[in-house]
Order: C-alpha cells, then structure tokens, then sequence
C-alpha cells in the first residue's frame, strides 16, 4: 500500500523492540511509593528498586559481563533476585537462574553447559561453590549474596558482596542508567529442567518472549477474576522458587502492574504462614505440594487465608485439595504450563455459565487444565500428525503461540524431537472438551496400560483424594504378569487417621467412582500401599519415577 505524502514526506518509524526493560516503564510513575519487602529484614519502594537495577547493572559491567554473558544466580526468593531478573537480561546477558535443589554434581554440569562467567550466591550455597570451583575454569568472577551485606569467608576468589558492590556504583548511575536497545529476540534467561532421563535440558527465553507471556497473563487473569485473577490492589508474594521458570513468570507481571510484593527468602512454613497473614498476601501461586503444608503445618493453625487467592501447577489440582483449600477460604484454581512454555498457556477461569452453577460444577471447572490463553493454539496430536479440531478425541497435546521456548540449549537432537512437526510436543495425554478447556488425562508416561486399555493415574488420584483421610496420593503403573500394569497408589494420611484408615477402606472409597462411572471399571485392580512421605523431585512435584524404580526393585 502506498501512503499518500501530506505536506512532508512520511517517514516510516523505526519498530519498537519488545524488550524487559519496557515492563518497568508504567510503574515507574503508577507505583514509586509501592512497596517491595525481603522478609522482614528489607522493604523499599519501587523508585529505590529502580535505582538498584541501575547499580546491580553497574555492577555487573564492573565484574566484566557483556553482552551474550552468561550469568548464574544461586538465591532463595529475594529482592536481589527480583532486581537481577530485570538488570541481567537488560544489559542484554543472560540470565541463568540455577536449580539449587539440584545435586551439587548437577548444579556444576548446568553451569559448566550454560557457560556461565559471573555466578552470584548466597552464603547458604557456599560450601557447593567452593567445591565446585575448580571444575568451572569459565567463571571469572564470583559475588555473594548475603542477607546481611558481609561477604563470607571463603576460599573463592570473591569480588565482594552485592549491597557493597552496588553501593560502590551508585555515582556511575546517578544521572541513569541508558540501556542498550537490543534486539527483542536477544536470549535474555536460560534455566535447566530435569527430564526423566539423560541430562538436566536447558531451556531458554527471549525478551519477545517474557514480554509477550507477560502481557498475554496480565490480560487474562485481569479480564477473569473467577475463580482467581489479578488487579492493581492485590499483595504478591512468590511461593514458586524463582529458579524455576522465573517463578512462573508472575514477577515480570507483579512489577509491570506495580503491585506490592513480598519476597520470603528461604521457605520455612512458620515464616510463609506469617508473611501471609502479616502482609495480608492476596495472591500467589505453588504446587500442590506446598499448599498440603500451607494447610496443614502446625504453625499454620488458626492462621486466616480468607482473600489468598492461589493458582496451583506443576501437577493436576486434586478436587479433594482444592475443597478444603476453599474451606479454609481460599480462592483456588489450576493452572497449565511446563518449562518449556514460559510457563503459562492455559487457566480455567469460569465461564459467564458457570458463575451460577452448583458448587460441585465450578469445582469440576477448577480443576481442569485450564482453558488457552489469548495467542495459544492447542490440538491434539495422533500417532504422527492432528487430529481433527472438530471433535473431542485423545491424543498428546501439542502448542503454538509466540512464548514457547524455541528448543533447548547446545541440544539439536531433543530440540527436533521437541518440535516435531512444528508443533511443540507436551508430553501430556489430553483432549479439548466441547467447551474448549484443555483436559489432560495424563502424561505419556505415567498412563496405565491394563490389559490393552489405558487408564488416567490423575483420575485415580483424585478419586482417591476426595476420601476424608487422604493427604497425598500418588498413583503410577506397575508391571503385571497377566494385565501387562495395574495401578499401584501410595497413599499418605492425614493427621489422626493412621490406624483408622485402612487400604480396604479406600477401594471401597474407589469403588464409588468405578460404579457411577467416573472412572474405567479396570480402576478395581489398583493395589493401594499407606505411607508416610512420598519422594520429591527439586521443585516439589511428587517423583513418580523414584516410585516405579522403588516398586520395581521390591
């Protein structure tokens, strides 16, 4: 199309690049008085926040980053970890938010792969950095993280402490920082996932990419508060480890809003239940995991969670979770994503329909996976292409919008898999029902193949979780002479009920399910084993694979 010139020439603009540094621009003048807290030990506002970005990018120049440097970051949740989301990726490095959970073994192959020149730590993660220093001849300068400002003793070439280093720059960024304008699909954060096999996967984002997913969850969870969304007056706090997939990319969006938010270090029941009720927290997100201890630690008890709204991930929202959580007052609701996808695409907010519906339909609603975001395209896929968007069917969810990741790092082999046939493969057994909500019936791996058929170890669990005795449970496939798998359940009680609970008593509880339909017939073949704990993996999800290998070698 050809603009017609009025007076002057038209001149094209130059594009505006979608990059990080732009989520800060609105809050810097909506919210500067806004408060952002570290425990109890730190609370500034919003404009000294700003102002700390500017130094920790000072700093970070000073000990020799540049652009395309990797930089790895060892911390609890914190407002050094908050600031460094923003000024790593925003001098245009990037920023490699390392699993601490994981083994020291694997901490060092993920930062060795990363590349990482400048690891930044905190005191608790000394010991592993000194016994990891002489594997990782690529870092050229290490920095501590301390909650009280002192650098640790230490045999590490250490630069200094970061409140020191950064009060050490604030005369190189008293007039402001001018940031250099990148390219908007410059690598801005890099984190690694564990897979179920071979080495932990790197997997890595865009500015394009945090923009867009953060715009795309900000639109949705304001436009739908039911039965969880956001707006300008609630109160963050992250119970999601921001070295997981930038704590589910709900830091981005709390700061774009300019929302109060409050950072609780390392998680310590005592200190999360207090946090929330002291800081009247309204909204926040975790594992199913966490919110078992939310509900039932001891220091828990008699603390008010009326007005916390909570999106569970990680793993499907059990419907017997999700009622007493609503029994305690809190606003619940799943939500869908993994690592490779920002994380997330999809969150089952209500319907208009739904608003008036009887309380166990909006529970059902709840706990689905959740309906796709704006820009999210989700189908199904057949053995080796789609399947028909026309009718419900089953089959391995595959995605498309503008935030997945495009493949993992130094890895072309899993990266093609990944992408195979230019849809990004989920690994999660679903189907779209008719009202257009994502249901995932289970992962790949975790479905129980009886006698031909497959059956949903989700669907056993929540059956199982809706008994009144039942904690946690988890449910995976074990090897059957006759039936090639039958389910196995393991089972943890709550409080008070060991002794009286039986694994009798819960087929029984099962067989309800088995004959109003809600689960396949074959679900009477499940063996179920009480236990105290179940095994963990380095984010908090339930390790299914620990349970088989544990079944399999008894």
């Amino acid at each position: 199309m050809t603009i017609p010139a009025v007076g002057k020439p038209w001149v094209v603009p130059p594009v505006q690049q979608l990059l990080i540094r732009d989520l800060l621009t609105r809050a810097r003048t909506w919210a500067p008085r806004q408060t952002i807290t570290y425990r109890d030990l730190r609370e500034h506002d919003y404009a000294e926040f700003f102002a700390r970005i500017d130094r920790a990018a000072a700093m970070l120049v000073r000990l020799g980053v540049k652009p395309g440097d990797r930089v790895g970051v060892m911390d609890w949740d914190s407002h050094r970890y908050l600031e460094l989301f923003f000024a790593v990726p925003m001098l245009g490095a990037v920023l490699h938010t390392v699993n601490v959970r994981l083994t020291p073994e694997q901490m060092g192959w993920t930062i060795r792969h990363a590349g990482d020149s400048v690891i930044l730590f905190h005191p608790d993660f000394l010991p592993v950095a000194e016994g990891l220093a002489a594997s990782l001849p690529d870092v050229r300068a290490w920095a501590s993280l301390s909650d009280e400002g002192v650098p640790p003793e230490t045999t590490l070439p250490l630069a200094g402490d970061y409140e020191a280093l950064l009060e050490a720059r604030a005369a190189d960024v008293a007039g402001g920082s001018d940031w250099p304008d990148l390219d908007e699909n410059t690598v801005a954060t890099l984190f690694y996932t564990t897979g179920t096999t071979g080495d932990p996967k790197g997997v890595y984002f865009t500015h394009r990419q945090i923009v867009l997913h953060t715009l795309a969850a900000g639109a949705t969870f304001a436009a739908h508060q039911q039965p969880v969304g956001i707006h300008s007056e609630d109160a963050y706090l992250p119970l999601t480890p921001m070295f997981h997939v930038h704590a589910w990319g709900i830091p981005y969006l709390a700061t774009m809003l300019g929302l109060k938010q409050v950072y609780p270090g390392k998680y310590e029941p005592q200190r999360l239940a207090e946090l929330i009720q002291r800081h009247s927290i309204t909204f926040s997100h975790c594992v199913p995991t966490l919110l078992q201890m939310l509900l039932h630690h001891p220091a828990a008890t008699g603390i008010d969670y009326s007005g916390l709204k909570l999106v569970i991930g990680g793993a499907p929202l059990p419907k017997g979770l999700a009622a007493e959580a609503q029994a305690r007052g809190i606003r619940i609701m799943g939500g869908y994503g993994m690592s490779e996808t920002c994380p997330i695409v999809a969150a089952p907010h209500w319907k208009p329909e739904h608003a008036d519906a009887d309380g166990e339909t909006q529970l059902d609603v709840l706990c689905r996976t959740g309906f796709p975001f704006p820009l999210v395209e989700a189908r199904i896929w057949g053995h080796d292409a789609l399947l028909p968007a026309d009718t419900p069917q089953v089959g391995e969810l595959v995605l498309r919008c503008p935030w997945l990741t495009q493949g993992y790092y130094r890895d072309e082999a899993r990266s093609r898999e990944l992408w195979r046939g230019g849809w990004l493969h989920t690994g999660d057994i679903a189907y779209l029902d008719r009202d257009g909500y994502i249901r995932i019936t289970d992962r790949l791996k975790d479905v129980i193949k009886i006698g031909g058929e497959w059956i949903s170890s989700q669907e056993l669990e929540s059956a199982l979780s809706r008994h009144e005795g039942v904690k946690e449970v988890a449910v995976v496939a074990k090897r059957d002479p006759k039936w090639d798998e039958r389910p196995w359940a393991e089972v943890v009680l709550r409080e008070g009920f060991a002794g009286s609970v039986t694994p009798r008593d819960l087929g029984k509880h099962l067989h309800r399910f088995i004959d109003d339909g809600t689960i396949h017939k074959r679900a009477v073949l499940t063996e179920i084993c009480l236990v105290d704990a179940l095994p963990r993996t380095s984010v908090g999800k339930i390790d299914k694979k620990e349970i088989r290998r544990r079944i399999a070698e008894a």
